[in-house]
């Protein structure tokens, strides 16, 4: 439901205290005064603790730095004149037993009218006495159609050339307020960028404002499908759902697609994977470090989850990857914390059965045998997709990758089929390191690495299905028991 629609039927049903979490208070006020006057044609009351009340002539600075006197004034013009009052950060003086027990009295007398008290707050911070009382309602940042009708006013203003692809630009303002829109294209007129250069620049101001958050990372991704070896099943799904956050998609009446789960054994490619889907699709990537989701004060996890949720969306169309979730989430969750894990992966479960939005959600696991079933159940993920260890074909195509990164020119001088051959039941990231490892020897003794360099490397080296065979084995048991779908072709 959209914010406007909310805000009236709680007009219409006559809660008269709405708790309104923004901090865009110009664009809400706008709104609040829209959708006022278009349901009671009245004036609305703004007050600020500085300025005091404004918006109305005979009332100017009344009750400037007195959060109680403003209370007060609201009961002296309380009659059946339908009236809105904003309270600009109001939160901050809630604590006051004097606030609270006047807000309970006040409440009992525009319930009897048409009249409302709106506090507009950037957190949510009611305390426990009023929670029953206020109804919360979030304001979101502006939508693409807000954003574009935006761009094309300020276009008009500065007489921009408005040739320039408002499309790209719309999308890329996604999750940015209207004050921090207009802030960025003032800077980027003056700047006399390119167009290139000016998504560029909104790309880097995006990424700090994810940053902030100290939840979310912004990932640039340089990686593309094709720098991953092998993985054809998962490669030709994601493929198949390329456009799925397109126009032409959603006019077909397909359904956004949810997210993959990759699990499997360390170093075949998950988190590589998840980068390149970012790539592949042509939307940001948000990593989510699991770890920053839990802190010491309660009910501060489950808010950080909602932070996390709310970022996303904000930003849709993006890919959410949530890296090593068997991390955070395990079968045997101890009771220790309180039961904040378990509140905290039932926000994130809901979340992910029901979300409309265009967040795709790429989950990575090494241990899927400890993650809760209820994780694994169908309808949290589009698919869960298991990485083994490579085979022979897709060994050569991982060297192959490598070794042309690196030695572009002479990269076919190595033997790649012997060196396959040798590395049986090696995964992708360790192939990675034998080469680099052979590198350095060669490099110390001032000469170009050769297959021997490599070979010799091999037989020295140790990979992780050798050392940690039971946990690997048990793995690949299990995901030949049909749960999952293999992400290569070859290994059923």
């Amino acid at each position: 439901m959209h914010f406007e629609e909310e805000f009236k039927i709680l007009l219409s049903s006559h809660h008269s205290l709405i708790y309104i979490v923004s901090d865009e208070e110009e664009r809400l006020e706008y709104t609040i005064s829209q959708i006022f006057h278009e349901e009671f044609n009245n004036s609305i009351y703004s007050w600020n603790f500085i300025d005091g009340y404004q918006n109305n002539p005979n009332y100017i600075n009344k009750a400037r730095r007195n959060p109680l006197e403003a209370l007060e004034f609201i009961e002296t013009l309380v009659s059946n004149t339908p009236k809105v009052f904003i309270l600009k950060d109001f939160h901050v003086f809630m604590n006051d037993i004097a606030i609270i027990r006047k807000i309970k009295n006040i409440r009992k007398i525009l319930q009897n009218t048409n009249s409302y008290i709106v506090i507009s707050a950037p957190i949510i911070q009611i305390p426990s006495l009023l929670t029953t009382t206020i109804t919360v309602l979030e304001f979101p940042l502006p939508n693409t159609k807000e954003i574009e009708t935006e761009l094309k006013r300020l276009f008009t203003i500065m007489s921009m050339d408005i040739s320039i692809n408002k499309t790209n630009l719309t999308f890329a303002y996604k999750g940015f307020s209207i004050e921090r829109i207009r802030r960025s294209i003032s800077k980027l007129v003056y700047s006399q960028k390119s167009i290139k250069e000016v998504l560029n620049s909104i790309l880097e101001e995006k990424k700090q404002l994810i940053q902030q958050t100290d939840i979310l990372d912004f990932y640039y991704s340089t990686h593309d499908l094709e720098d991953i070896g092998g993985l054809t099943n998962l490669k030709e799904w994601l493929k198949k759902r390329s456009n799925s956050f397109s126009a032409q998609a959603k006019n077909y009446g397909l359904p956004y697609p949810r997210g993959i789960l990759l699990v499997g054994i360390q170093g075949t490619g998950k988190s590589l994977s998840a980068k390149a889907i970012s790539q592949q699709w042509n939307i940001p990537l948000l990593r989510l470090d699991i770890g920053k989701i839990f802190t010491g004060i309660v009910g501060e996890s489950e808010e950080r989850v909602r932070k996390m949720i709310k970022i996303s969306e904000q930003l849709a169309p993006c890919i959410l990857w949530i890296d090593e979730i068997d991390k955070a989430f395990t079968r045997s969750t101890n009771n220790t914390d309180s039961g904040t894990t378990n509140r905290v992966l039932s926000s994130f479960l809901t979340w992910l059965s029901e979300k409309e939005t265009q967040v795709f959600v790429v989950a990575t696991a090494n241990n899927v045998l400890s993650l809760p079933s209820e994780l694994l159940r169908k309808g949290r993920f589009d698919e869960i997709f298991f990485l083994d260890l490579p085979n022979y074909k897709e060994r050569i195509k991982i060297f192959q990758i490598h070794l042309s990164k690196i030695r572009p020119l002479t990269w076919k001088r190595y033997d790649i089929n012997h060196l396959s051959k040798l590395t049986d039941k090696f995964s992708g990231a360790e192939i990675k390191q034998l080469i680099i490892e052979a590198m350095h020897n060669a490099f110390h003794e001032k000469r170009e690495f050769k297959t021997e360099d490599i070979v010799t490397v091999i037989k020295s080296f140790v990979p992780l299905s050798f050392t940690d065979e039971r946990s690997i084995s048990a793995l690949q048991d299990w995901a030949r028991l049909g749960k999952v779908r293999f992400a290569s072709e070859e290994n059923k």
